[in-house]
């Protein structure tokens, strides 16, 4: 894991110095080393920060050139398989310097080309490669999106690096945010690919490559492996067998998909919070490792706590556990961490004890395995649920019955529903709000609009100045059912732009190693030919990943209601985070910034403090906004 540098067309200006630069905005996310490669006659640079996980030796060091001389290549990631084509290259008649996954994916790449050396590896990454013959850039990112990578045109030069605030400091950078990035953010929470903040710089989609010519203009990605066609070709062929078979199959794929993520040359543990996801991936690491596995846990305190739970489960499988208390940090102090931690506005609120767990796992360890990725896989939360059960009756209906519906929960207050349900002894929280942002979802004519729907934050008509074009839903192939359409959006879009993000930047704000199993490429194309009903049954989600853990693990230790990994956000902002918040939200501040109307943010701050409504999510998003455009200095 690193961080990755690049430019092109510093022809009147030094590209070393430049690119030295952009490697220092970088340096946590590999403090192990740096290097620096640049041909100044061609106005070419790259650069990479390093943390040592395999090959910790110099010849494992970057920028890297191939033995032929051609390529010079930076690698942010891991290549999990590189031992099997390692083996391969030597039948080949290529003799590796050393031992790193680096050196394996160059010399694929320096064999057979960016895109064939690609389509043959495991692993998650991002690689920005230089082909001194043809003099292109070619950039490239794993198949999931687990790593990021931005590229685009910053001032005269074409760049790319795994951070923004590497691209910030580069000659003619903007200061001020892109309109459209900024209305899909106050929609969502976060910015959605190809977006992002910068003006004129983009994501690259996962999954694909980017050539980029000796001038420095950039062609279209190119995809080399598709998530959509791995949708359709699983509906397609789906797995015949009984439930025991079908297990099997989850069984095997995660035990290898396990099994490389293992393989390192500094500590690995994985995370164990008590749950269902986490508490599978412990168990197969576990099962195929030939020692006790580090597991770590956080005691939050508190009824959403499950450090003791997870505890029981370490015990049981028989690992070396460690459950890390949570350092006293008072809500302010979290908050602006959190804000200074993602490199553009992002406001998952589990971005909060998600930067605390890894500063706190890094104290052990430089890799852990983590869960996610499990619940956009087999149908994890509540809205899977209610896709293939009331929502999916509902939509049945014609459309002037679903506005009537509609129009009839949205008459009652949120504050009715609210008591209405807790005189029904609903333990769910925010039932009023939850209702309304439902009436949005059944007023939809198609899933991917209901998904829109139940993901908007602020309707952007509603808040922003000038709101630009919604960028979502975006645009999917036709599924079998409800629940197969909602899973491909989630996994196209929320996955890599939003949870994959916040472990990224959460986990290499510490220079921690963080890699997900579930995501291995070959079982997310097994999930989509596995059958609804494995995934949903009998009202709960994830059933095929409850079956397989409980064969490694006695249900009654971790089958409990599923729990949030969210702050309590209503209480800070009502107590010791209101200050803070009003001073953010002060409407004469908003209307000096000239970006959002300040009006619908005042009326949502002042009934959720009185305590008439829930708004934590919405103001919350609006407060990441401001204060990381505090903390970057930005104007308008």
């Amino acid at each position: 894991m690193c961080g990755i540098v690049g430019i092109l067309g510093a022809r009147n200006q030094s590209a070393g110095p430049l690119v030295e630069r952009m490697v220092e905005a970088v340096v946590h996310r590999g403090p192990d080393g740096d290097g620096v490669w640049s041909d100044e006659d061609r106005g070419v640079g790259l650069g990479h920060s390093r943390l040592a996980i395999v090959d910790l030796s110099p010849t494992g060091a970057q920028p890297m050139t191939s033995h032929d001389g051609r390529w010079v290549l930076v690698l942010n990631g891991e290549i999990y398989d590189h031992a099997d084509h390692r083996e391969r290259l030597s039948h080949r008649g290529v003799h590796l310097r050393g031992t790193s996954d680096t050196e394996v994916l160059l010399e694929l790449v320096a064999l057979d080309g960016v895109e064939s050396a690609l389509r043959s590896v495991d692993g998650m990454f991002a690689i920005g490669v230089w082909d001194r013959d043809t003099r292109e850039f070619t950039l490239a990112r794993d198949r999931l999106g687990e790593k990021p990578l931005l590229y685009g045109r910053v001032g005269p030069l074409f760049a790319f690096a795994s951070e923004l605030g590497a691209l910030r400091l580069l000659p003619g950078a903007p200061t001020s945010p892109d309109p459209e990035a900024l209305t899909e953010y106050l929609r969502l929470g976060y910015v959605p690919a190809p977006l992002s903040i910068l003006p004129g710089v983009r994501k690259l989609p996962p999954g694909s490559l980017l050539t980029v010519d000796a001038a420095g203009q950039a062609g279209e990605p190119v995809a080399y492996w598709s998530l959509a066609d791995a949708s359709r070709s699983g509906l397609g062929d789906p797995l015949v067998g009984d439930d025991a078979e079908l297990t099997d199959h989850l069984d095997e794929a995660l035990r290898t998909s396990v099994r490389r993520r293992l393989v390192a040359d500094v500590p690995v543990g994985a995370f164990l919070s008590g749950g269902v996801d986490s508490s599978v991936v412990a168990a197969v690491a576990q099962a195929v490792s030939s020692g006790p596995v580090r597991t770590f846990t956080v005691a939050v305190g508190g009824t959403n706590d499950e450090s003791g739970h997870a505890a029981k489960i370490a015990a049981h499988l028989g690992t070396d556990h460690t459950t890390l208390p949570l350092p006293e940090l008072d809500a302010l102090t979290l908050a602006e961490r959190v804000a200074a931690t993602y490199d553009e506005p992002f406001a998952d609120p589990s971005a909060v004890p998600t930067t605390v767990l890894c500063a706190a796992a890094r104290e052990h360890v430089t890799v852990c395995l983590s869960g996610d990725g499990a619940d956009e896989l087999f149908g994890g939360y509540n809205r899977h649920r209610v896709a293939t059960g009331t929502l999916s009756r509902v939509r049945a209906l014609p459309s002037p019955v679903r506005r009537g519906i509609a129009h009839g929960i949205r008459r009652v207050p949120v504050t009715r529903w609210d008591a209405l349900a807790t005189r029904a002894g609903m333990s769910t929280p925010d039932v009023g709000t939850k209702a309304h942002k439902l009436a949005h979802a059944v007023r939809a004519d198609s899933v991917t609009d209901a998904y829109a729907a139940l993901a908007t934050m602020w309707v952007p008509s509603s808040l922003m100045l000038a709101p630009s074009p919604a960028l979502l839903p975006r645009s999917v192939p036709s599924a079998h059912d409800a629940l197969a359409e909602l899973l491909l959006t989630e996994q196209q879009v929320m996955l890599p732009d939003n949870m994959l993000v916040k472990v990224d930047r959460a986990s290499m704000a510490v220079a921690l190693e963080v890699r997900v199993p579930f995501l291995d490429h070959r079982l997310v194309e097994l999930s989509w030919r596995l059958p609804a009903t494995s995934k949903i049954r009998g009202g709960q989600g994830k059933w095929i990943e409850r079956d397989l853990l409980d064969r490694y693990v006695p249900r009654e230790l971790w089958d409990r209601p599923k729990v949030g990994f969210d702050p309590p956000l209503a209480q800070w902002l009502r107590g010791p985070l209101r200050e803070w918040a009003c001073d953010l939200l002060a409407p004469e501040r908003l209307r000096r910034q000239g970006l959002i109307r300040p009006e619908p943010v005042t009326r949502a701050l002042e009934s959720h403090l009185a305590g008439r409504e829930n708004h934590d999510y919405r103001l919350w998003t609006v407060l990441m906004m401001q204060s990381w455009l505090d903390l970057t200095g930005w104007t308008t």
